[in-house]
Order: C-alpha cells, then structure tokens, then sequence
C-alpha cells in the first residue's frame, strides 16, 4: 500500500509543478501571445475533435457503401457464371 501512496504523491506532485510551471509562463505572457494561446487552445478543445468525428462518420459511411457495391458486384459475377 505504500508504494501506491509514494505513487500518488508523485503523480499530484508532477501536476503542482506542471501548474505552477503554466501558471508563471501565463503571468509573463503578453496580451497578443495569451490571445493566440488562448485561439490555439480554443482550436484544440473544439474544431479538432469535431474535425475528427467528422472524418470517422465519412469513413465509416465509405466503408458501408464500398462494402455495399463489393457485395453488389459479386453477386452480379457469381450469377453469370451460373447462366
């Protein structure tokens, strides 16, 4: 149980200084690079992950209808070379 404890303690540890580490970087950004840090951030918590659905939906559509004209055409064959 100890170790889990030690490897808590260290992983809360890593995050209080990541914070305090983006909390300085912060305090001594200019107001042009916090609005374009605060634009790319807004770019990553919102239009990649719709970007991303977006091409999943797409290719699952792709798949489906490709699957559909494969199916399709191999019947077609197997029926001629039954006639």
């Amino acid at each position: 149980m100890s170790k889990l404890n030690t490897l808590i303690d260290e992983i809360i540890h890593a995050f209080k200084q990541t914070l305090r580490y983006g909390v300085r970087l912060i305090d001594r950004m200019s107001p042009p690079a916090l609005l374009g840090a605060a634009l790319v951030l807004a770019f990553i918590c919102s239009i990649l992950p719709l970007a991303l659905v977006l091409f999943a939906f797409f290719m699952l559509i792709k798949l489906a209808v490709g699957a559909t004209v494969i199916c399709g055409r191999r019947n077609q064959r197997h029926q001629e070379h039954v006639e």
